[in-house]
């Protein structure tokens, strides 16, 4: 299949972008405005000026979008909608504030709802690896996961749950309602202008983060939480937003959630080592109790190659490269008392 996304969407059209202030939805924003299109309404409940990727040349709105009125006002007049809101955060978050997680379930049923009145043709969500059974990632062994094993459902308590009853509401909006729904799962998105420090940050950017305050600190060592064995995959977030676009302009997948996520394993350690190395030290570290998550997380990538003829490539040292360096920079905007994301 050709690798490029098929659109019906001229550059006239309207796209809607919710979470346009956050860390994957500023990226899709500036990507579909490097590809010409023209009209783009950006949402997301921060106040604009705490946005984390400025877009020039596009309509910014700051709504909350767990009410439906808000919801209704910013699909007014789409063609497309990209739903990226949510209430969310790293392992450190999503453990300790369950309900804040599950409260996004609203953004959803109020944005398909308010998609469906606007006549949108085409409707986006992302969905998450934390929607899978939880006990097929127990063994750190556990194989790779197929789309079809999020069920038996057994998902990740709190923001699991929501992301795979969300999936439901957008499969029945197509087949109740005829709206071309598109789900994907996301696994562990990194790089640039995200969250980097806080308590919401994920595993990259706290990795990179901790080994920048231990060469500024010299304390020559830093704090893994578990003992460093379990097993990830990260998807650069340059290959989450192609695929946001190629899923989303496959009418092979509607309704039809598919993973999306790079097939490069990596330990909690061989990725800190990474770190290490993309800063030039070596580092002691200190194996402490904290979240953990599964025990080993990867996907089967099987379906998408299939499908698209595609698949996230971008290697991680590659992209920890470019996150690493954003980060420095980010840090020593702060320590100069330049405002930052995190």
């Amino acid at each position: 299949m050709n690798d490029m996304p098929t659109t019906d969407a001229s550059p006239d059209d309207l796209i809607v972008i919710a979470g346009a202030g956050g860390f994957i939805g500023g990226h899709l924003t500036k990507y579909f405005q490097d590809r010409g299109f023209t009209r783009i309404r950006a949402v997301d409940k921060k106040p604009v000026p705490e946005w984390y990727q400025p877009v020039p040349g596009i309509e910014r709105l700051s709504l909350d979008l767990s009410e439906p009125e808000h919801c209704r006002r910013a699909c007014e007049g789409a063609a497309e909608v990209y739903n990226l809101a949510a209430d969310m955060g790293g392992m450190g978050f999503i453990e300790h504030f369950r309900i804040e997680c599950m409260r996004s379930i609203l953004i959803t049923t109020h944005m398909l709802e308010a998609a469906y009145r606007a006549g949108a043709r085409r409707y986006f969500f992302s969905s998450s690896a934390c929607a899978y059974n939880t006990e097929m990632q127990k063994d750190p062994d556990a194989p790779a996961l197929k789309e079809s094993d999020a069920y038996p459902a057994m998902c990740e308590r709190g923001y699991g749950w929501e992301k795979l009853m969300s999936e439901m509401f957008c499969q029945e909006y197509w087949h109740e309602r005829g709206m071309k729904t598109f789900i994907a799962r996301f696994h562990a998105v990194y790089g640039p202008y995200g969250t980097w420090d806080g308590g919401r940050e994920k595993v990259p950017a706290a990795f990179c983060r901790k080994v920048i305050e231990a060469i500024d600190e010299d304390t020559g060592r830093i704090e893994i939480w578990g003992d460093g064995t379990r097993e990830r995959t990260f998807m650069y977030v340059d290959d989450c937003v192609r695929g946001i676009d190629r899923i989303t302009h496959c009418d092979e997948l509607v309704a039809t959630p598919i993973n999306l996520g790079s097939s490069e394993l990596v330990s909690v350690d061989g990725l800190a080592t990474m770190v290490e190395e993309i800063a030039g030290v070596q580092l002691e570290r200190d194996y402490i109790e904290g979240p953990l998550g599964v025990g080993r997380r990867t996907r089967d990538n099987t379906m998408i190659k299939r499908v698209l003829g595609w698949e996230p490539d971008i290697p991680l040292r590659e992209g920890m490269e470019k996150t690493y360096a954003w980060i420095e920079q980010q840090y020593a905007d702060r320590k100069a008392g330049k405002r930052t994301i995190s």
